[in-house]
């Protein structure tokens, strides 16, 4: 029998990111959490978190990223690619490229820190995630090496050309996309922070999930 359809605002890329299932469901069980309890925290449904579980979907980045707030952890260790904490430095080889939601990242930081570190891609009006206006604790710092990329902040919306760089306070309510035909390329920092408050969204493509980026 086929899966049920993608819930809006929750592409379906086809592409299935590696162990992601068992980790997801492995973590929130280590957090003490239910599957409701989790569901509420990153604001997602039950059943569509039950169907990321058991790989019968796949997650976007914004979903990983909230996924690991709510859990206190990374994107990394959703996905295994656990490197030890001993180790400050993270080889060009080990950086492999993971898709989710359309978007392409490679990690680029240690795990187990109150930092994540990634190499982003985000498509030119790919996967529907720039539609998405995100609300979380924390603070984000991004630096365009490629492309042309559209950073809205609150009511002002801002054209960061390669070169430029943003710091902001995720409490801010801020999207992300491309403006440029070929995508744009970034270097993405942000804090790790659980809240009961971590999945805010804002906005019609968040009728069903309330993910950050």
């Amino acid at each position: 029998m086929s899966p049920p359809p993608a819930s809006p605002g929750e592409p379906d890329t086809g592409h299935v990111l590696p162990l992601v299932a068992p980790h997801l469901r492995d973590l929130r069980r280590r957090s003490g959490l239910t599957l409701e309890g989790a569901a509420a925290r990153v604001g997602l449904s039950p059943a569509h978190l039950s169907r990321l579980e058991t790989g019968q979907r796949t997650p976007s980045l914004p979903v990983l990223l909230s996924l690991a707030r709510a859990y206190g952890t990374t994107v990394s260790d959703l996905l295994g690619e656990v490197t030890a904490a001993s180790d400050p430095i993270v080889r060009a080889e080990r950086m492999a490229p993971q898709e989710a939601g359309g978007w392409t990242y490679w990690r680029a930081g240690g795990s187990g820190r109150a930092m994540q570190a990634l190499r982003l891609h985000v498509p030119y009006h790919g996967g529907g995630q720039e539609e998405l206006v995100r609300v979380h604790p924390g603070e984000e710092w991004l630096h365009v090496t490629r492309g042309r990329l559209r950073l809205v902040l609150g009511d002002a919306t801002h054209l960061l050309e390669v070169g430029d760089a943003a710091h902001f306070d995720s409490l801010t309510p801020h999207r992300i996309a491309a403006d440029s035909p070929g995508g744009a390329d970034l270097l993405f920092v942000h804090t790790l922070m659980q809240s009961g408050v971590a999945g805010l969204c804002l906005g019609e493509a968040a009728s069903d999930r309330r993910a950050l980026p």
